[in-house]
């Protein structure tokens, strides 16, 4: 068994320069630094700068605003807390019961916080103890176990594929989709080598009928007709051969290949509703759309016209150097003479091709994002009057584009003209020759008539393959960010072995709960436990983890430490989707689809008869507004539900989810951006959709509260008070403190008339 390592000290130079000099001069002879932070707060929270050091043994501090520096050596009872709330990140040193200091940042500097605090809390224990400090355990990978780097979240193994850069075998993986259809490909490709074949007739015919008829005619021997319709026949037989032959297996192969690109968009788009809401957090939604969008129909269009066009010239090719060969060999070696040259500059453009269109990929989903962001937002950006800012970054998006497109042009620009003079030059090196043979007697006119003519094929079918170069690296780009897409795997996955629930009865049971949003605490050691068909109200500051706490029961995410349990069964053990028929959910700012009141009302179940809906409706306090609409029910929202107001859009939602009885219902604030009349017509409605349910609410005005049964007070992601009203009143902690703070805000209000009931939570 090896010894314990320690962690490697860090050198001085890690130090920005102007703490450099100051902090080498406080070590001591054999005295090491570990870590370091930069504490950029002061106790006001006022932007400054100081460092605060951990070396193996002792604490180092130049604090924001101090003269000098502060240490502590490493002794029994120290302790050195680390938090984190509404974007700022505190240390704390403690010796027993008694804090010694306080240090802030931003949550920017939390890594180098975790790192500077897991280096403590291990040299603290080795000077306690008298042992050597332990390496630190490494995090690893939760799909793939592999050790994750230092101070980072992102395996570098699970998404290297993210930083490869695209290679053309990324397109054989598109054969996944294409094996359903293997028996069409395969009659596909049989027609286009029967085309291929028939295309290759004309020449042959040709030269018995230069060396037959022509050419005996100009050394005065008559025509032969019946040669000449024999062999005029044959041309005309194998044109319409040729023809008949490629408009089948252009229209079979077109018809499979939009089936390909059809699949793929499906399997796309389905994978991608399937993802995570963290996953959708760190993506642009014009990136997305640009993916499943613009990227597959690239793919159909090479897979229908491209790829079809390159296995014709490779057929071609192949079977025309089959046939020079068998005429004349030497000649058919002269006119292959510039295949390995052609071959050269095709591996050499290849590389600098794939990686250009994979960034004319990503920049032109650049593009798509103004798009995405501008027209939806439209509103605002007329409300502001910043067109001519939205402009210019439409501009600014669209002018990186053309500049990445000229790069890759000025590339293919040389590229293939230079492809074109080879095959000019072949040609002519062809006819040389012919020549040269043709006076030796070697081979006849119609020989070297057919061969030009073969050759002429040969060398076009060669160019329009230098050609397919282009298009084969942008297909291989848009099907690695597919692919992207394909393999990224949800971080709230499906259960193995899933667990059925008949019935759901609202019990949930949230035991040591923890949940991060990256290096950022959010939710800690959390315990609640919610009884079926109570209603609880989360209250706290902003940044307390109640929207985080209410996304976990939700399952939009899966808590780091600890369980969540409906019922007495783990929500992991539960199907997501079953789970999630049993939720309500009605949000701050409804999200209507375009389409009618009564698409949207049935959202939550598509199969719902009218009588049910308009149930829904009148449950709601909405039936009487809808009435009032031009076509009542059926009359159409607009995008996003632009065309009504904020109470009417709420009270649709509200009707929503009472269309699906939910057992567990959640409220998020769902009436803080509401007048207080509407509030009134949308409290009625709730009062409706809670009964009989297990309820958690978030709000910030007391009436959405005042029937439940329990308030739950959060603090820095944690539960620190449990009661209703009057008895968190009357302990004076953090509800009342926070109760009160509300309560002059709203007495502040121009027309407040002090009904603290109403309007502070």
């Amino acid at each position: 068994m090896t010894a314990p390592v320690s962690s490697p000290a860090i050198s001085s130079s890690d130090l920005p320069p102007d703490w450099r000099v100051e902090a080498e001069h406080q070590l001591h002879d054999g005295e090491n630094m570990l870590a370091w932070l930069e504490l950029d707060l002061d106790q006001g929270l006022h932007f400054t700068r100081g460092a605060l050091l951990a070396t193996n043994l002792r604490l180092l501090v130049k604090a924001p605003g101090a003269a000098g520096w502060s240490a502590w050596n490493y002794a029994q009872g120290l302790q050195l807390r680390h938090h984190d709330h509404a974007g700022v990140g505190s240390l704390e040193l403690f010796a027993g019961p008694e804090r010694l200091a306080c240090w802030r940042f931003t949550l920017g500097r939390n890594a180098e916080a975790l790192a500077l605090t897991e280096e403590f809390e291990r040299h603290l224990t080795a000077r306690v103890t008298g042992l050597p400090p332990q390496m630190p355990a490494a995090d690893l990978c939760p799909k793939c176990q592999a050790p994750l780097p230092p101070g980072s979240e992102e395996c570098p193994l699970c998404t290297r594929e993210i930083h490869t850069p695209p290679s053309t075998w990324t397109l054989f993986r598109l054969w996944r989709f294409a094996r359903p259809y293997q028996g069409q490909l395969l009659l596909g490709f049989l027609l286009t080598l029967a085309a291929t074949a028939a295309n290759l007739v004309p020449p042959y015919i040709s030269m018995p009928l230069m060396d037959n008829v022509l050419v005996p005619y100009q050394n005065g021997t008559p025509i032969d007709w019946h040669l000449v319709t024999l062999y005029l026949g044959g041309l005309f037989g194998a044109a319409i051969l040729a023809w008949a032959l490629s408009w089948a297996k252009t229209y079979i192969l077109a018809l499979v290949s939009e089936r390909i690109g059809s699949d793929l968009r499906t399997a796309t788009f389905e994978h991608l509703l399937h993802l995570s809401l963290e996953y959708f957090g760190g993506r642009r939604t014009g990136d997305l759309m640009a993916r499943i969008g613009s990227e597959t129909d690239r793919i159909c269009v090479f897979l229908s016209l491209h790829l079809l066009d390159f296995a014709t010239d490779l057929l071609m090719i192949v079977m025309t150097a089959a046939i020079l060969a068998s005429i004349d060999p030497w000649l058919a070696l002269v006119t292959l003479l510039p295949l390995p040259f052609i071959a050269w500059m095709i591996h050499v453009v290849r590389d600098r091709l794939r990686h250009g269109f994979e960034k004319i990929d990503r920049i032109w989903s650049e593009v798509t994002n103004v798009l995405a962001d501008t027209i939806p937002g439209i509103r605002v950006v007329k409300a502001f009057a910043q067109e001519r800012r939205e402009a210019a970054r439409f501009r600014d998006a669209n002018r990186h584009n053309l500049a990445v497109n000229d790069k890759v042009n000025k590339v293919w620009s040389l590229f293939s003209p230079t492809v074109t003079l080879l095959t000019e030059v072949g040609l002519l090196v062809v006819w040389a020759f012919g020549i040269w043979q043709l006076s030796k007697g070697q081979i006849t006119v119609g020989v070297l008539t057919a061969f030009v003519a073969y050759i002429s094929r040969f060398y076009t079918r060669l160019d329009s393959m230098s050609r397919i170069v282009s298009v084969t690296q942008k297909a291989a780009a848009g099907a690695k960010r597919i692919f992207d897409i394909l393999d990224h795997v949800s971080s709230v996955p499906e259960p193995v072995h899933p667990v059925q629930l008949d019935r759901v009865e609202g019990r949930i049971e949230i035991r040591n709960a923890g949940f991060r949003y990256g290096n950022r605490a959010v939710i800690r050691g959390l315990d609640l436990d919610i009884k079926p068909g109570e209603m609880v109200g989360l209250v706290g500051h902003s940044g307390s983890g109640k929207s985080t706490l209410v996304n976990l029961i939700c399952r939009f995410y899966d808590v780091s430490e600890g369980s969540i349990r409906v019922d007495g069964v783990d929500i992991r053990a539960l199907p997501v989707a079953d789970y999630r028929r049993h939720i309500g959910l009605v949000l701050q700012e409804p999200f209507l689809f375009f389409g009618s009141i009564a698409e949207n009302i049935a959202y939550g179940r598509p199969g719902a008869s009218r009588a049910e809906i308009i149930a829904a409706a009148r449950a709601a306090h909405a039936h009487e507004f809808i009435l009032r609409l031009p076509q009542g029910y059926d009359s159409l929202v607009g995008e996003r539900g632009q065309s009504l107001s904020g109470g009417e859009r709420q009270r649709i939602s509200i009707a929503r989810a009472l269309l699906i009885d939910p057992r567990i219902l959640i409220l998020d604030e769902a009436t803080s951006s509401v007048d207080s009349t509407t509030e009134k017509e949308i409290q009625k409605a709730l009062d409706n959709l809670v009964q009989g349910r297990t309820t958690i609410a978030i709000a910030h005005r007391l009436s959405t509260l005042r029937k439940a049964d329990r308030l739950v007070v959060l603090d820095r992601g944690q539960v620190v008070e449990v009661g209703d009203h009057d008895q968190l009143m009357a302990r004076g902690g953090a509800y009342y403190t926070l109760y009160q703070a509300q309560a002059r805000n709203a007495e502040a209000e121009p027309g407040a008339d002090g009904d603290v009931e109403e309007g502070v939570a």
